[in-house]
């Protein structure tokens, strides 16, 4: 079975928002994947910018708070699927001292073949904080690790999320097997770096007007993790490529393009 994907950090309300909520919508209705993670999603408790995005797109959503920004306003992740959600947990990760609140959201969809583990997460932004990044990383392998061992009825995990992070720093190798932490490591394949084609780049300033403003350096930090092929052979990228990445009258769709994989389950 073969399941589309789509990651989007959809920058809050920044911006020109009923501008970018239109590029959204349509660049969402296009792709019309199965599953999305969305990151940078707010929340009043009842109503979050996820369900603004998809509304009437046939997704069902669910949220996962990562920090309270008051008034009764929250910040966090989102999943939305076409096929309904089993399973939700929210774990808050690791601030190293520092005011990075960040969680991971853990959700299982039942897809046609099995349960899917689907997890959504945003790692601290600053570029100094590659340190607290790293300490947000152990502990989401710790997460998932933590969860019932992989079996032939549940397909392997799926995990998506703006990392913050290119794909040479220590915190992403860690996550695919090249770098180990404390003595441990996990592996987890990059969909992009398994069959994208070109950089990749998600946060580009160059190319996005939303973007340049930073002042950073064009880079590849959104990402489609897939652990897999597992020992019964399910698991493969079959295609990676950088979505949501137009720009018309110096509006895109958010300050970061997206990632779209096909996966093979």
């Amino acid at each position: 079975m073969r399941i589309s994907i789509l990651t989007i950090n959809i920058w809050n309300r920044s911006g020109p928002w009923e501008e970018r909520l239109a590029r959204l919508r349509a660049g969402i209705d296009a792709l019309n994947p199965d599953v999305i993670g969305m990151q940078e999603v707010m929340s009043d408790g009842t109503h979050t910018l996820a369900h603004e995005v998809a509304e009437g797109l046939g997704y069902g959503i669910v949220y996962g708070e990562a920090k309270e920004l008051g008034g009764g306003i929250s910040f966090g992740n989102a999943a939305l699927s076409r096929w309904p959600v089993l399973t939700t947990a929210i774990v808050p990760l690791p601030n190293a001292g520092s005011d990075e609140q960040r969680s991971l959201l853990m959700t299982e969809v039942r897809t046609p073949t099995g349960p899917l583990p689907f997890l959504v997460t945003h790692l601290a932004w600053r570029m100094n904080h590659g340190f607290v990044r790293e300490a947000q990383v152990k502990a989401i392998a710790e997460a998932i690790e933590l969860r019932e061992p992989m079996s032939e009825a549940r397909l392997p995990l799926v995990m998506v999320g703006d990392f913050n992070a290119r794909p040479d720093a220590t915190e992403i190798r860690y996550l695919t097997g090249l770098h180990a932490l404390d003595g441990h490591s996990i592996h987890l394949a990059d969909a992009f770096d398994v069959a994208g084609r070109g950089p990749g780049f998600t946060y580009d300033g160059d190319h996005n007007p939303h973007a340049a403003m930073m002042n950073e350096p064009p880079r590849r930090i959104d990402y489609v993790f897939l652990r897999g092929p597992d020992e019964w052979h399910r698991g493969r990228v079959r295609e990676a490529r950088v979505v949501l990445d137009e720009v018309q009258a110096d509006v895109a769709a958010s300050d970061h393009f997206g990632v779209f994989a096909e996966l093979e389950l």
